[in-house]
């Protein structure tokens, strides 16, 4: 950043909602509503959800209150946009990846990012004009295998490479799966790094009510981070099982 730089402060955040439902058997509940409300709260430029569905007939039958809207229409604040990309068919609906943001959208794209057949997974690019310049995020949730993740970056560099301009900003942001950090340095590699330079609490995110490991990450490029956070308490830790994770950035404007 030179003198003659200006710059702009970008909130991001990303969360794996689990479906807006929690609980197992006769005790599963309805968290859909209560979600809404954190989201909101969260106060993000731009926030990134995985495992959203766009509709479930069984899940629409067993709870009264399951909103008409899909899920990323319906956790949208007042004055935002959503982004919606299905990766999943399942046998009662959908579910994918979802961006919120309260700047303009200006386009989407989606790949497929499957490994395998049992799990269906996919990357969600959103292009944003950010005080007129665009930014570009990417929204994932990779697989359960190691080895799967690790092509599923190869193909996200691959997507980067061929689709976002390099002097353009760019965050990376979703569930890893990634216990210990392992594609950090692959990331890294990219010329995307996150949070893990800056001095504070440990930004540990799952099982949320009692986080051991991180398993969501936001990677940055083009942007520099100066903050990072973790909301916690018992509110947040019965609406899913990850807890949402929270980086503030410097956009800088020339």
């Amino acid at each position: 950043m030179n003198a003659s730089s200006t710059s702009s402060n970008l909130r991001v955040a990303t969360y794996n909602i689990h479906k807006g439902v929690q609980g197992i058997g006769p005790v599963r509940r309805l968290e859909i509503h209560n979600l809404g409300h954190a989201i909101e709260q969260l106060d993000a430029d731009i926030i990134c959800l995985q495992e959203v569905r766009k509709m479930n007939r069984q899940a629409a039958a067993r709870f009264r209150h399951w909103p008409e809207l899909p899920q990323a229409d319906f956790l949208a604040p007042e004055g935002y946009t959503a982004v919606y990309e299905t990766n999943a068919i399942t046998r009662h609906g959908e579910h994918g990846n979802a961006l919120l943001t309260r700047w303009p959208v200006l386009r989407k794209t989606h790949q497929d990012i499957s490994d395998h057949r049992f799990e269906q997974r996919g990357l969600l690019h959103v292009a944003i004009e950010v005080e007129g310049q665009p930014v570009h995020a990417i929204v994932v949730h990779l697989g359960l295998m190691r080895g799967s993740r690790v092509r599923q970056v190869a193909l996200l560099r691959e997507f980067i490479e061929r689709e976002i301009p390099p002097g353009e900003a760019l965050v990376v942001a979703g569930d890893f799966n990634d216990w210990g950090a392992r594609m950090r340095y692959a990331m890294n590699a990219m010329g995307l790094r996150d949070t893990s330079d800056l001095r504070g609490p440990r930004t540990l995110t799952y099982p949320s009510r009692l986080p051991v490991t991180q398993l969501d990450f936001i990677y940055g490029r083009q942007v520099e981070a100066v903050a990072t956070n973790v909301p916690r308490g018992p509110i947040w830790a019965r609406m899913s099982d990850h807890l949402p994770l929270v980086a503030d950035f410097v956009l800088s404007k020339r």
